[in-house]
């Protein structure tokens, strides 16, 4: 029982921070065509980038402040976590996005979500599969890579400001990966408004980018 009490604040921060990134992130897509186009690119990157770094700096003294499972199968690579912590980081994270979504979708007018699938990531004209993957994955390196360095190494700079490294991530990469594959480098972005909206088009693209690039820079990293 014990053990369960010690998962208990973690999971809950997971599922909080989690659900603010998708409800933001995905909202501000859902935003942008409500509003023919307001926001942009530039206001959903920022979107998406300040809203995980407000996350991070609040509640990452808790949980680490993943709120992805790419990341937190990163730090399970990294040997930071153990197995039984990480399924619970990723469960609470996946309900967390999924509640997202579906207050998304109570939330704001069907004529306005519904082209965008609740803000459901997807791959730009001519991108294949391949060429997708590649991509997420890249753009989650870099992320795992920010957090290899702020959050895991003790030689980084982890304070309570330290998210907004992390978060300036999500901005560079939705800048250059928006139109290419929706640039979620998170399978609970993708996986939240996904469910609440059906919309499930090359989903697994958004699984293996993410967990491939994740990996790749828990090992790539100099000082594990």
């Amino acid at each position: 029982m014990k053990g369960l009490k010690d998962l208990k604040a973690p999971m809950v921060a997971e599922l909080i921070g989690t659900f603010a990134l998708c409800f933001i992130g995905a909202g501000a897509g859902c935003t942008n065509q409500w509003t023919g186009g307001a926001l942009g690119l530039v206001g959903i990157a920022l979107a998406h980038g300040t809203g995980l770094a407000v996350m991070i700096s609040s509640l990452g003294h808790i949980s680490g402040g993943h709120f992805n499972p790419a990341v937190t199968l990163g730090v399970l690579t990294t040997g930071k976590i153990g197995g039984r912590q990480a399924l619970s980081h990723i469960t609470a994270q996946l309900v967390g996005a999924a509640a997202a979504g579906f207050l998304l979708r109570f939330i704001i007018p069907e004529q306005a979500w519904q082209p965008v699938h609740l803000g459901t990531p997807s791959l730009g004209s001519g991108i294949s599969v391949v060429q997708a993957i590649t991509v997420e994955a890249v753009l989650t390196f870099f992320l795992m890579l920010a957090v290899c360095g702020t959050a895991l190494d003790p030689k980084g700079s982890w304070n309570a400001v330290s998210g907004f490294g992390i978060g300036t991530v999500l901005i560079f990469d939705i800048l250059v990966g928006g139109p290419i594959t929706g640039a979620a480098m998170n399978p609970a972005r993708a996986f939240g408004p996904a469910l609440a909206s059906g919309h499930w088009d090359h989903h697994l693209v958004y699984w293996l980018g993410p967990l491939t690039g994740a990996v790749l820079a828990a090992f790539c990293y100099p000082n594990r």
